[in-house]
């Protein structure tokens, strides 16, 4: 199914996105999933990131020694944000894949738009707990319908106050509980083969070599500004696959 050349393009995606979450922290399933539903299309590229996805954030959702803590203040949005993963992913086999792939590039204009804009939600403790399973359905939604994880679940827990260290294990539990659904609900769609699994196994060894990478130059290089580029650069690809499905 996929020659030397493709396969060596996928390697080349996810040394790329491991790279970008080696530097800032985030960033590996969003790099690999545009690139990818450009070549692939949204379910294909979907089943490609699941294994990196997954490997990454195990450890930055569970490292830190603060997780039960984390997770006694998001399990509702955490709940309804894997649950309704299989809601969404039914458009995949009754929507035709261009509206998906025009979708997946406003969720990515959307992201990349807030950030580069610096734009957050403050939320009280009495509105989280309401809007935390409400904003985690529309995630899980949308996660289902494009395989993007981040609007509008990070805006939220940017939101409730997290201090840094639990802000980023809540986004790792974020994401690890979004790859987990999203693989069982592309299983149950006949949307995940064997071949499609063991290639995204496979993608394991570029990912974490360029997570090395990024971790590496994050010394030497200033944050700020490679953010600047990362989501400029999402801008553009989110305008060119919304553009180019439609």
């Amino acid at each position: 199914m996929f020659d030397a050349l493709t396969l060596a393009a996928i390697a080349a995606v996810f040394l790329l996105a491991g790279f970008v979450k080696g530097v800032v922290g985030f960033g590996l399933p969003t790099i690999a999933l545009a690139l990818l539903a450009v070549a692939f299309g949204v379910p294909q590229a979907m089943a490609l990131m699941l294994a990196p996805a997954f490997v990454s954030n195990i450890w930055q959702a569970l490292a830190g020694g603060g997780a039960p803590q984390v997770l006694r203040r998001i399990w509702p949005f955490l709940l309804a944000a894997g649950l309704f993963i299989f809601v969404g992913a039914l458009a995949l086999t009754r929507v035709e894949l261009r509206w998906l792939s025009a979708l997946l590039g406003v969720v990515l204009i959307v992201y990349a738009l807030v950030s580069l804009a610096g734009l957050h939600l403050s939320l009280t403790a009495r509105q989280a707990r309401w809007a935390g399973p409400l904003i985690g359905a529309v995630n899980g939604v949308l996660t289902g319908m494009t395989g993007s994880y981040v609007v509008p679940g990070v805006l939220f827990l940017q939101g409730i106050g997290l201090p840094r260290d639990q802000l980023i294990q809540a986004m790792g539990m974020l994401f690890l509980t979004s790859t987990i659904a999203l693989g069982l609900a592309l299983s149950g769609n006949n949307l995940l083969s064997g071949e499609l699994g063991l290639l995204s196994a496979a993608a394991l060894a570029p990912a974490l070599a360029g997570l090395a990478l990024g971790q590496g130059l994050r010394r030497r290089l200033p944050e700020p500004l490679f953010r600047k580029v990362f989501f400029a650069a999402l801008l553009a690809l989110g305008a060119y696959i919304m553009a180019r499905a439609l």
